[in-house]
């Protein structure tokens, strides 16, 4: 599916989910119901999250995440060779000490584990959709080691196994496939040493649009605290852009708004598309739609227009759903005035 729209918006991953459903503002929160009554809530939840975005706005839409307890974790239970009752605690992305599964053996995927919840979303609706897999180097990140004894060769098989996936998704009708990698930002080394690679790897063979989405976290204390520790200027993305540039990865996703990376470093993957994030998913307050315009202003410096993708930071599940529909109501009213600004 070809979005024509000029800077069509979307959604970088996950949205709050309902009440009903699980606890409220919370990452890993645990499910409210049991059997047959969670399925099914998972898919009214993801009904509900579509028409939230649509009355939002947005043009671009995805499950919000709903169907999933974390953006990691709940595609590695799924897999053969991790253990989630043996835990271990691990410092994610050198940030924060989390209680984690271990690998106990040979990683498989024995069977699809979005493929069911694409299908029904494409069902719902006629709108492009996105689907988010969470990239090798992030999953290494979220988990104890305890068979490949090796960051790198662990990353190459989940990325065969995120490849799989990809595959089964884009046969679902899904049109553009985005790869979590938050911990681009933080492991520069291995990014280009293998990072890089192995997500090349992922997206082996894909004929639909892919994307990687490289930010600087949830907008939980953890992350905030950190991000006070990086000074004025956040030179994050100039390690591994050039990289990407070569890459044949179609899309990248940028955390812009209220943050301290300077807007030139997207000069660094210019051709590609830009879903520049223009919402910030660690305020309480929501931006007027002049604040989202200023943004992608700045950012049409050193995008094209058509290439230029309007979009949040990050996901939003920690936040209220009306302060997060709010966001995406006025992350559409900005795109909105700069469409109207370059209309001839």
């Amino acid at each position: 599916m070809i979005m024509k729209k000029l800077l069509p918006t979307s959604t970088a991953g996950s949205l709050p989910k309902p009440s009903w459903l699980a606890e409220p503002e919370k990452l890993w929160s645990p499910w409210k119901l049991e059997g047959d009554a969670l399925a099914h809530g998972k898919h009214d939840a993801l009904k509900l999250s579509l028409h939230e975005q649509q009355r939002a706005g947005i043009d671009i839409v995805s499950d919000g995440e709903q169907s999933r307890q974390h953006f990691v974790t709940t595609f590695i239970e799924h897999l053969d060779g991790v253990d989630f009752d043996k835990r271990e605690t691990v410092k994610i992305r050198d940030r924060y000490d989390a209680s984690v599964p271990t690998v106990v053996g040979a990683v498989s995927r024995q069977k699809p584990v979005f493929v069911e919840d694409a299908r029904f979303l494409r069902e719902q609706t006629d709108q492009p959709i996105k689907w988010a897999l969470p990239g090798p180097m992030t999953m290494i990140d979220t988990l104890y080691d305890g068979h490949y004894k090796s960051r790198e060769k662990l990353a190459w098989e989940f990325a065969k196994i995120l490849n799989q996936e990809a595959k089964e998704l884009e046969a679902a009708g899904v049109d553009i496939i985005q790869f979590d990698e938050p911990a681009f930002n933080v492991f520069f080394d291995e990014v280009n040493d293998w990072g890089m690679a192995t997500l090349e790897r992922a997206v082996e063979g894909l004929t639909c649009e892919t994307a990687v989405h490289i930010c600087y976290g949830y907008g939980i204390k953890a992350n905030t605290d950190w991000k006070k520790t990086l000074g004025s200027e956040w030179r994050q993305y100039e390690s591994i852009f050039p990289k990407l540039q070569q890459s044949s990865l179609d899309m990248i996703s940028l955390e812009c708004h209220n943050s301290h990376v300077p807007m030139e470093l997207i000069e660094l993957i210019r051709g590609k598309k830009i879903m520049v994030g223009a919402i910030d998913v660690a305020s309480s307050s929501i931006e007027t739609a002049d604040e989202v315009a200023n943004t992608l202003r700045q950012a049409l410096q050193f995008v094209d227009a058509e290439n230029l993708y309007p979009c949040t930071n990050c996901g939003m599940a920690p936040l209220p759903r009306d302060l997060a529909l709010g966001k995406l109501k006025a992350l559409s009213a900005g795109a909105d005035i700069i469409r109207n600004e370059l209309s001839p």
